[in-house]
């Protein structure tokens, strides 16, 4: 009886912690931008035509970018003030602009490929990537493998599937440690941008950058998984003792 309530708070929770990680996968708001551009100046000569654009789609002070695995988009404020607030889903202006974001190492610039003082940083970005795929496969291999697990009250199934989800917390958890590095340290996120705009941005600038709802998603989702994880294996362990 005290086998089956703890397995069934594991799952509760472990389902729970999984969901937090499929929607922080799937949502592209890991980094929040909001710049002011002040006002623009169009110059001549030709540009790739993600800048034009993102130039024109400029004609407001402020520009949101919310960026994540799939997507990087941007939408302007007409009037808006400068709180991330305006990133939620029905507070966003329209139309809003999104391009692919897979591996790219920053979060704004449209161009196809980043600054060559930058690439050095798709390091951390390729890394963040790979992690995040590993991580979500496992959780996902975790809760298949209990659903296997519950009907044939398998020992077995338990502890593999435990060490699935306790593996995906930690690949959850490097992969935020890896974004706060890329954040924080490795891009120079305002002086990358102002190569981008001073061509454009006629007055002063200045850009705020955030962490996101995906991101906060993910970092609650660790302990939770990490938590079933470990009932699992306890819960495997002690069908285990008991049936010897």
């Amino acid at each position: 009886m005290k086998v089956g309530v703890a397995a069934l708070c594991a799952g509760l929770v472990g389902g729970f912690g999984v969901l937090l990680f499929l929607v922080a996968f799937g949502t592209d708001y890991w980094l929040l931008a909001i710049e002011n551009c002040g006002a623009l100046e169009s110059k001549g000569g030709t540009s790739h035509s993600t800048e034009v654009s993102l130039q024109e789609s400029e004609g407001a002070a402020l520009t949101f970018h919310h960026e994540g695995f799939f997507w990087r988009c941007w939408f302007n404020g007409d009037g808006y003030k400068e709180t991330v607030w305006n990133f939620w889903f029905m507070n966003q202006a329209h139309p809003k602009h999104c391009i692919r974001g897979y591996l790219f190492p920053m979060p704004i610039e449209t161009g196809p490929i980043p600054h060559p003082s930058y690439d050095a940083t798709a390091v951390y970005r390729g890394f963040w990537t790979a992690f995040i795929l590993l991580a979500v496969a496992a959780s996902l291999a975790g809760g298949l493998l209990l659903v296997c697990a519950v009907p044939f009250v398998s020992a077995r199934f338990y502890k593999v599937a435990a060490g699935f989800l306790i593996t995906s917390g930690f690949l959850f958890s490097t992969l935020i440690v890896l974004f706060v590095i890329w954040k924080e340290f490795a891009a120079n996120l305002q002086k990358y941008i102002l190569l981008a705009r001073e061509e454009h941005c006629v007055d002063d600038y200045h850009m705020n950058v955030y962490y996101g709802w995906s991101f906060m998603f993910a970092a609650a989702g660790i302990p939770l998984v990490m938590l079933s994880g470990l009932l699992f294996y306890l819960v495997g362990q002690s069908i285990l003792n008991a049936q010897k």
